[in-house]
């Protein structure tokens, strides 16, 4: 196919600018490499084809080597600068993330929601975004004129430019492709058919490490083990093989809602990063330059009617526009202190309790039921809501039922099941979020969580503060938790204190269905990302002494702010009485409220529902514990370096004057699992008696 002129002189103005910026980062490298920063020399062709070819209802996931894919889709080299800078105007994220890690909401180019760019972890929201557009355009649930019109809240004048339907396109090197959550990304594209474009740029280096010693294969012969990822090799220096290729695997991807894979052959011809420099360990430099794409982009262009002298003019102009956006750059205001305490979070709507609590005539109800019953509920008034995660689906219901009923009253489509694959669960939501859909997703036990921290904690955390505010992560994670019923070292944990270390999430554990409730519909219209710790033991109320955990089930129209604590059993001040103040959570609430009645202490012990880890209420807490003057943190963790003993630690500063005897903290014993032997079970975790000790002791002080 021949390639206008028009796009052939604006492939090459870009590639010179590609180029012209490298070689002003080579010649002022000090400056710049200020911060670390890696750039496309070498990678230019494949990148440029792909760019020029995405409409503005396309999303696009580069990675930290794509900038001539932001040249393509229309950043000026100024925007780059001011990223590799790190200024306060850097349109990507304000001055907080490195250069060539954007994010982009911009009416007239392609969506680029906040990824990490990070060996090949930005592959999963990539497919997310797929999976959204999957949702949208599957079944009846959206009309054809609703399936994108959340693309007229971003500007668009129109939805789909052209009448297109989007695509994702998710570019990441070939030394990336042995991560295993590729593999869980590829699994989900080929499974649901979705509509992406992997480019994979193998330039046969991983950083020191080349292809001989880490990858059995390359990205193609890999994708040849996923049954529906058509994959294409090529030569990404070639620019008509790269843009014939990848306009050929557009038009496909738009029309028939399915995956392929570019794999484009590179050279690497500048540093891995500005850090780890190639003379260091490169032994291939030589027959790398025998590639470079420019005198090749040169040679193309001459042989179609370009002259030497238009050939000249457009490099020429390119050196000259990259130095002055530089020099416009290098005075640019840098980000002032205050700016570091912005976007971790969007304003939520949520800041009140609101509806009826215990409805008049309304039935008492078992904890896991108020979480059904709200999903329900979301799930009937929003077509954006979904849910899915492992054994969710109709079949079962959840392994604990709390998704029973609602594949067969909401669909396939709505309600499924997804293989196992936590990361993919988890890192999913990035993608269905920037596509204005509302996840709600589910690991199926606390212990299983480990696998998607990756994405929890990299890419759906951080998503809001490093887009500066564009891109926050709309979505609700369910997790079971806890020891209940001899589950053993898999089924049992408590992992609230690794989650809770991870900036950037809203992070709830109720006690009772009706906070269960409540809390679940105030994260589902909370903006930001929310878990949901479901403590399994109080599902049913099965265990002794937990039937607080049932409630009557509130209205339809309950919330439940998130960072609200919950006095459950209040005290006041006696002069001739100790008083103690418990702040606990979980199954700790109903050990604590079980301790004061059977030692018939009601009235000097004072229960405080923490009901959300972060935001913390802290008022609630210390003005609780300022009140009795001594304080018992109940925890169903193992005690040390814990969540509640940090907590501990807090209100000892906080409250040290008023206290008359140290804060005491009860949890778990320090050991590595919860044992299936119900006699060592009973042994590890804490129970009534064992914090009626811990309460006369403190007592006694």
């Amino acid at each position: 196919m021949k390639i206008n002129k028009e796009i052939l002189k604006k492939a090459f103005s870009n590639l010179c600018t590609a180029k012209a910026i490298t070689d002003l980062y080579e010649q002022n490298f000090k400056t710049v490499s200020k911060y670390v920063h890696a750039t496309s020399r070498g990678h230019e062709v494949i990148q440029i084809a792909v760019g020029m070819q995405l409409l503005p209802q396309d999303y696009v996931f580069p990675y930290y080597r794509d900038d001539s894919i932001l040249l393509s889709i229309g950043m000026e080299p100024k925007d780059l600068m001011l990223q590799v800078l790190a200024k306060k105007d850097d349109p990507f994220s304000g001055g907080r993330t490195y250069y060539s890690h954007p994010s982009l909401k911009d009416a007239d180019k392609p969506k680029i929601p906040h990824q990490s760019s990070a060996t090949g972890m930005q592959t999963i929201p990539a497919t997310g975004v797929a999976l959204g557009m999957h949702y949208r355009e599957g079944g009846d649930l959206f009309d054809a004129d609703e399936q994108y019109a959340f693309y007229k809240d971003m500007g668009h004048k129109e939805a789909l430019v052209n009448g297109e339907k989007p695509v994702v396109v998710c570019s990441l090197g070939d030394a990336s492709v042995t991560e295993g959550e590729i593999a869980e990304a590829f699994q989900m594209a080929v499974l649901k058919k979705l509509p992406i474009l992997y480019v994979v740029q193998d330039n046969g280096w991983d950083i020191s490490a080349n292809e001989a010693e880490t990858r059995a294969q390359n990205a193609a012969e890999y994708a040849k083990g996923f049954k529906g990822l058509e994959a294409i090799s090529i030569d990404g220096t070639n620019f008509e093989e790269s843009y014939t290729t990848v306009q050929n695997a557009l038009k496909t991807i738009r029309k028939e809602r399915r995956p392929m894979l570019i794999h484009a052959k590179v050279p690497l011809l500048n540093h891995h990063t500005s850090g780890v420099r190639m003379e260091f360990y490169r032994d291939d430099l030589e027959e790398a330059r025998s590639r470079d794409p420019f005198p090749k982009m040169k040679d193309y262009l001459a042989k179609n009617n370009f002259t030497e002298d238009e050939l000249e003019a457009i490099e020429a102009l390119a050196r000259v526009k990259v130095k002055e956006h530089y020099e416009e750059a290098l005075k640019a205001e840098d980000p002032k202190p205050e700016d570091l305490f912005t976007h971790d979070f969007v304003p939520t709507p949520i800041t009140e309790e609101k509806g009826e609590r215990s409805p008049e005539g309304a039935e008492k109800v078992v904890m896991v039921d108020c979480a059904l019953f709200a999903i329900e509920e979301l799930m009937k008034k929003h077509k954006e809501c979904l849910l899915y995660g492992q054994d969710v689906g109709g079949r079962l219901g959840g392994v604990f039922r709390e998704a029973a009923t609602l594949a067969q009253k909401f669909g396939d489509n709505r309600v499924f099941n997804t293989p196992i694959m936590e990361a993919f669960i988890v890192g999913s939501t990035v993608g269905m979020s920037a596509l204005g859909l509302k996840p709600i997703v589910e690991v199926q036990f606390a212990d299983y969580i480990w696998p998607g921290l990756n994405q929890l904690f990299t890419e759906v955390s951080r998503s809001c503060y490093l887009s500066n505010g564009k891109w926050p992560v709309s979505m609700v994670l369910r997790v079971p938790i806890g020891a209940y019923g001899s589950g053993g070292p898999y089924h049992s944990s408590s992992v609230e204190s690794v989650v809770t270390n991870i900036r950037g999430l809203k992070i709830a554990y109720p006690s009772n269905g009706a906070d269960l409730k409540g809390l679940m519909k105030a994260a589902y219209y909370d903006p930001n990302p929310v878990v949901i710790f479901e403590h399994k033991g109080l599902y049913w109320s099965k265990v002794p002494g937990t039937k607080g955990a049932t409630s009557v089930e509130p209205s339809e129209d309950y919330v439940l702010p998130l960072g609200k604590a919950w006095v459950l059993q209040e005290v006041w001040k006696q002069e001739d009485k100790e008083t103690i103040s418990i702040i606990t959570y979980g199954m700790g609430v109903h050990w604590a409220m079980n301790a004061s009645e059977e030692l018939g202490m009601q009235d000097q012990i004072e229960v405080v529902d923490l009901r959300t880890l972060h935001p913390l209420d802290e008022e609630t807490i210390m003005k609780s514990v300022k009140k009795c003057g001594k304080c018992l943190v109940v925890t169903e963790e193992p005690s040390k370096n814990t969540f509640a003993r940090a907590l501990s630690g807090q209100i000892q500063e906080e409250c040290f004057k008023y206290l008359d005897a140290p804060v005491m903290t009860i949890g778990s014993e320090n050991m590595p699992a919860i044992p299936l032997n119900s006699t060592l079970e009973e042994t590890m975790i804490p129970s009534t008696e064992k914090v009626k000790a811990k309460i006369e002791e403190l007592l006694k002080y």
